[in-house]
């Protein structure tokens, strides 16, 4: 990017934006690199192409080395960087202030967590010369970095206008119940573009074959659409993760009967805003929390918009059983589970009378507030413990989601109550939370792998309901898909054979 200043019509403030832009970039695509692979080698200066062999076999970097230089570049990039777009009509998805610092506190609690952060289980990847690439020391010090972070990335971005979006009625919907509006509300933060919420949406990632890949097919009498493929399929193990209606963890809520989450219930007008009335489903569609009904379709549930958008009245019926409408019809392009990922889809979307579906695209969001809240709560935990700065946070989302705080839930509701006040029962909370507020946002493996819980989680079974059948009491019997494993290799990736062999001085992943 030194060539930038030889460029005659560019005005200085317009060079030390595309600087600053590139340096985001290369800290960004070093982060990215960083989390798949663990310790790098880092490229601070382009090498020449005279450069001999032995200055093109490089090492590995040191975790924290790594670290500091993403932080570096970030920070470097933060000083040219606009708070605010003076053009977003055209300009949005361009790198800002907020979206650096935000990516900043996501880099330091990345760099915090156990994976990170004294992880012994990699104390024998060391480089050929002997150079350690893996801290094995617990460094409180790197929560208290993060903290601030993600201090500072909330307070500029709400500087700015972020706030955790809020669905307003309009003259597609007319008036909303609260449980509709709560639901769009959830749905919205995702598939509206640009809303309130998005501190970084990716314009070169855009959601067409996503929302056509999630969405169930609805309307009995356009089921030869084939634009809507509808192939994305959401485990049982993920529908289970949300909360009851209470907000506590469905094997926690004393007045929930986790046991007998299998059988069968008829739904009622009290739960017509989420299930049919009168409809037989599982009892675990029942009594959740408003996040269940806004992220997953099922059979049974309602799926408000896609052109029907009379509240209570006349929306979608999700009919899920072998031969109803959303059910299998081909060798291929099905769900595979009894569970869709709805909140990917925006309400607007139609299925024109001649069967193609038209979608309503929207950048992918990279990141956005809700997602610092539950960093910043989760660092804070980390250095202080429970209290009224990280229950501030955690309970903004949960507010938004149409629950009650943490503390009064857990102490009315679970059978755990003192879970929310010590550092590690917060810690699980903390992290249910993020799990369920990012759900189908790619953050899920991130989190897992970092906090080094992936092998508890992931070495299990995949199950989803009987498909095959028909008759309720049979379709809604658990079906095991495959059997999902997870090993101390997974946590990174392979490096390949041919660059193993050409550089020597690469050294290859613990399993790999």
């Amino acid at each position: 990017m030194e060539n930038i200043d030889l460029v005659p019509d560019m005005t200085g403030f317009e060079k030390n934006q595309w600087k600053a832009e590139v340096k985001f970039l290369k800290a960004y695509y070093h982060f990215y690199l960083f989390r798949m692979y663990g310790p790098i080698p880092l490229i601070e200066k382009n090498l020449p192409v005279s450069a001999t062999p032995e200055e093109v076999k490089v090492y590995r970097q040191p975790i924290d080395k790594c670290i500091d230089y993403i932080v570096s570049l970030i920070d470097e990039a933060g000083v040219d960087l606009p708070e605010i777009l003076d053009k977003p009509t055209t300009d949005l998805g361009r790198i800002t202030k907020p979206i650096a610092l935000a990516i900043k506190a996501k880099v330091l609690v990345t760099a915090a967590s156990p994976l990170f952060n004294g992880n012994a289980d990699y104390a024998s990847l060391q480089n050929n010369d002997g150079t350690v690439l893996f801290n094995q020391t617990i460094d409180p010090k790197k929560w208290e970095r993060a903290l601030i972070a993600c201090k500072e990335a909330i307070a500029l971005a709400e500087s700015r206008g972020s706030k955790l979006y809020d669905f307003t009625p309009n003259s597609f919907t007319g008036q909303l119940s609260d449980a509709t509006k709560t639901t769009l509300s959830i749905q919205n933060a995702i598939t509206e573009k640009w809303n309130v919420e998005e501190i970084w949406g990716n314009t070169n990632s855009l959601t067409y074959d996503l929302q056509r890949f999630s969405q169930a097919r609805l309307d009995p009498s356009k089921l030869e659409n084939q634009t809507v493929s509808s192939i994305l399929s959401v485990p049982i193990k993920i529908a289970e993760v949300f909360y009851t209606k209470n907000g506590v963890p469905i094997s926690e809520d004393k007045t929930w009967e986790y046991a007998d989450r299998y059988s069968i219930r008829k739904s009622t007008d009290a739960e017509k805003f989420y299930i049919k009335n009168g409809y037989e489903t599982a009892k675990l569609n029942f009594d959740r929390e408003p996040r269940f009904y806004a992220d997953l379709g099922f059979d049974g549930g309602i799926w408000y918009g896609i052109a029907r958008f009379k509240d209570g009245v006349d929306s979608w019926t999700l009919e899920g059983r072998f031969g109803s409408t959303a059910a299998r019809k081909e060798a291929q392009n099905y769900n595979v589970t009894g569970y869709w990922p709805k909140k990917l889809v925006n309400y607007q979307n139609v299925i024109n009378a001649d069967g193609d579906y038209r979608v309503v695209d929207y950048p992918w969001p990279t990141v956005r507030l809700a997602d610092l809240y539950l960093l910043y709560a989760e660092a804070a935990n980390e250095v202080n413990g429970p209290g009224e700065d990280s229950y501030l946070y955690i309970d903004k989302v949960r507010i938004r989601a149409g629950l009650k705080g943490v503390v009064e839930s857990w102490q009315n509701y679970s059978s755990n109550p003192n879970k929310v006040t010590s550092k590690t029962g917060f810690r699980e909370i903390i992290q249910q939370e993020r799990l369920i507020e990012m759900v189908f946002e790619g953050s899920r493996i991130w989190d897992l792998k970092r906090w080094k819980t992936a092998p508890a989680v992931l070495n299990a079974p995949i199950r989803g309901w009987d498909l095959e059948q028909k008759e309720t009491a049979n379709y809604y019997r658990q079906k095991e898909l495959y059997m999902q494993t997870f090993q101390l290799k997974d946590y990174f990736w392979p490096i390949r054979e041919d660059n193993l062999t050409i550089n020597r001085n690469l050294v290859q992943n613990i399993g790999w």
